[in-house]
């Protein structure tokens, strides 16, 4: 989950699903993974967004798992920010899909959305979080990412959101939306 996560960002989901299971296939461990070299998972990976970067990261997180954790993924937030490469989206998704414990994946669409609509008032995604965890009752923080996320790539786009067909319209405060369809 970890590694899928880190493969995923900046990625399509049809992308990343093919190149996860071609790594995996290979090394499904972090002690497999370190069997590998930076140049092999590159090409098992190919073509994930930054996939020279990510090969290494993917390196430096089985080391980082196998000295720290004994070679097992930590289930809190905390100890994942440890991680080099992990940042507070792919913590989250971590806790919250691989462990089943409660947590806001905080990406572009779940920040501006929330914005938009103006449930919060922050500045980036990590405020947004905060705020999030602040507000949204428990029971909806895991399925909050995948409602916005999608909604977001299908109607509340970044720029001329399609307001015309959008079900919460009425409301949507549409905070710093200029131009809609």
């Amino acid at each position: 989950m970890l590694i899928a996560c880190i493969l995923s960002l900046r990625t399509q989901d049809t992308t990343t699903g093919p190149a996860s299971a071609r790594l995996f296939a290979r090394a499904d461990t972090p002690r497999t993974m370190l069997r590998l070299t930076p140049r092999e998972i590159e090409g098992l990976i190919y073509p994930v967004g930054f996939y020279r970067t990510k090969a290494r990261v993917a390196l430096g997180i089985s080391r980082d798992l196998l000295a720290r954790y004994g070679g097992r993924v930590p289930d809190e937030i905390d100890a994942l920010l440890t991680l080099k490469g992990v940042g507070r989206k792919t913590a989250n998704l971590v806790v919250t899909m691989g462990f089943g414990k409660p947590g806001i994946c905080v990406d572009t669409h779940v920040h501006r959305i929330s914005n938009r609509l103006g449930y919060v008032r922050t500045r980036d995604p990590e405020a947004t979080e905060m705020a999030l965890r602040a507000t949204l009752p428990r029971r909806y923080w895991i399925g909050y990412n995948d409602l916005f996320v999608a909604f977001g790539q299908n109607v509340c786009a970044p720029i001329s959101p399609r307001c015309s067909v959008c079900s919460v319209r009425m409301l949507c405060r549409r905070v710093g939306v200029t131009t809609s369809r």
